[in-house]
């Protein structure tokens, strides 16, 4: 009896594995979903489920507190004067997240763009100061700095995609502010050499840990066979060195630190961020700033929680006569869904919900995402070592980092001479790579360069990555199957 149960469940999966590939052949079915690696690429069906439970409790949306100041923070006192749970989520939201990074204080607005926004008005950066950030970047990073006034000076990358400290002590000016320290795709930058530098030189250090969170590092910062930064007194008005010692989460290194919750960042709740300090006095001055901005509108905080519920209908039907393509370009075009990047920001604009406090609504979707943080950081890198053992031989691969590291591997890049090339035929067998790092050393590709400050010829290594990288998708739905087809594309097309 056993025996033909196990015959009937064989001849059961074969017949669904020939219906699955002829759909997969049938210009009728077209494929169903796409292996992609932007398109909602966090989203879960708790996280679908959750969405919709959130919009049907209204409640839920307006950030309010109603925790007194001598009850501990999650809790509240009711009627009946007995303790409950706060509805405050987003304070929760900066609770967990407290505990999580290992930081003192932590302050949540809706976006990584408010979040930098935040930071450089508590560091008072004034006119035509200067903030140094690597090139190769998104312009959600130069954009604040030129809506506070001041100017972005960019600075060429290292192997790793990360700020050069080389070309970084090259570009310091008595005008220099602060650093903007990126960990590209979630591989740390040089910590110790950076640091070093901005203790010499006195600047603040502002971590992007935009596509970083969870990843670790440890080290001891040291002076030495540095002679570029001898002596001190010259360098920082002082006649003594203080080395910083430190290990931990990014995030954690420089004098404050901003994330982001975006759509297809380490976890997402379609639009989020986060600033976290141990500095009191910056973390004061935080306070007074988020408690001066207004919260997102109704609508705009409908428009986020109707993206995980539009994308989990269309991503099945992407190629079933083309109805899932044509259900996201109608939402975005009436306005039911929001863009990652609009078109003001690509031309240095700055929308009107920037900065804003962080949605109520969409903390509860963030909290659920920070649950999960560790199972999609350990899936990244599992799928990152998988592509690292099977394209290593054929293509160029970013230097991972150094043993004392640990990579989230958001992304994993490679390099090619016709990755445009590649994009188009893949996305013919139902590959998306198209995640818009590439093509310019400001992303999205059609951001306007002039507008960003930027001249043509500053960073000839970032230029040159932005013509020649091409990452593949590492996130939580990418299967160890997905990985392997994008690998066989990828060697197709090599071998040609």
């Amino acid at each position: 009896m056993f025996k033909k149960f196990c015959q009937y469940s064989h001849q059961t999966r074969t017949v669904r594995q020939r219906r699955a590939s002829w759909r997969s052949r049938s210009p009728l079915w077209g494929g169903g979903k796409p292996i992609s690696i932007s398109l909602s690429p966090n989203t879960q069906k708790d996280d679908v489920f959750l969405a919709l439970r959130t919009i049907l409790q209204l409640w839920n949306w307006k950030s309010f507190n109603v925790v007194p100041r001598n009850v501990p923070r999650g809790s509240a006192i009711n009627a009946e004067g007995t303790l409950k749970s706060t509805l405050n989520y987003a304070e929760q939201l900066e609770e967990n997240f407290k505990q999580y990074l290992g930081v003192k204080y932590a302050f949540a607005f809706n976006s990584g763009r408010s979040a930098l926004m935040a930071i450089l008005s508590v560091l008072e950066i004034s006119k035509d100061e200067e903030i140094l950030i690597q090139a190769f970047t998104c312009n959600a990073v130069p954009n604040p700095i030129i809506w506070q006034g001041a100017r972005p000076v960019y600075v060429d990358i290292d192997e790793t995609l990360n700020i050069d400290p080389d070309d970084l002590e090259k570009k310091i000016t008595p005008k220099s502010r602060a650093i903007i320290l990126q960990h590209t795709f979630g591989v740390l930058a040089q910590i110790e050499k950076i640091l070093t530098l901005a203790e010499c030189y006195n600047l603040k250090i502002i971590e992007d840990c935009a596509h970083s969170l969870g990843a670790e590092y440890g080290f001891r910062a040291k002076r030495e066979n540095h002679p570029a930064l001898s002596p001190p007194s010259e360098r920082a008005g002082s006649s003594t060195f203080q080395p910083r010692y430190a290990s931990g989460k990014a995030g954690t290194f420089g004098d404050v630190a901003f994330f982001s919750f975006g759509r297809d960042k380490v976890i997402s709740c379609v639009y989020g961020g986060m600033v976290a300090t141990n500095n009191p006095d910056l973390a004061k001055r935080l306070k007074e700033f988020q408690e001066k901005c207004g919260s997102p509108s109704n609508f705009w905080t409908l428009q986020q929680l109707l993206h995980p519920i539009i994308f989990a209908v269309a991503l099945p039907t992407y190629y079933f006569f083309n109805f899932g393509k044509f259900l996201i370009w109608f939402c975005q075009k009436i306005k039911l869904l929001s863009k990652a990047v609009t078109k003001k920001e690509k031309k240095g604009e700055n929308p009107d919900y920037f900065p804003q406090k962080m949605s109520n609504a969409l903390a509860i979707l963030a909290l659920n995402q920070l649950k999960k943080l560790n199972k999609f950081n350990e899936h990244r890198r599992k799928i990152a070592e998988f592509y690292e053992n099977n394209l290593r031989e054929n293509f160029s691969v970013v230097s991972r980092p150094v043993s004392r590291s640990f990579a989230v591997s958001w992304k994993y890049p490679i390099f090619m001479a016709n990755p445009k090339e590649i994009r188009k035929r893949a996305k013919k067998e139902h590959i998306i790579l198209d995640d818009g790092w590439w093509g310019s050393p400001v992303v999205p590709p059609d951001t306007d360069l002039e507008k960003m400050k930027y001249k043509r010829g500053d960073c000839p290594k970032a230029e040159k990555i932005a013509k020649t990288i091409l990452n593949l998708p590492t996130h939580i739905n990418i299967s160890i199957y997905d990985a392997q087809k994008i690998i066989n594309s990828l060697k197709t097309e090599n071998e040609n």
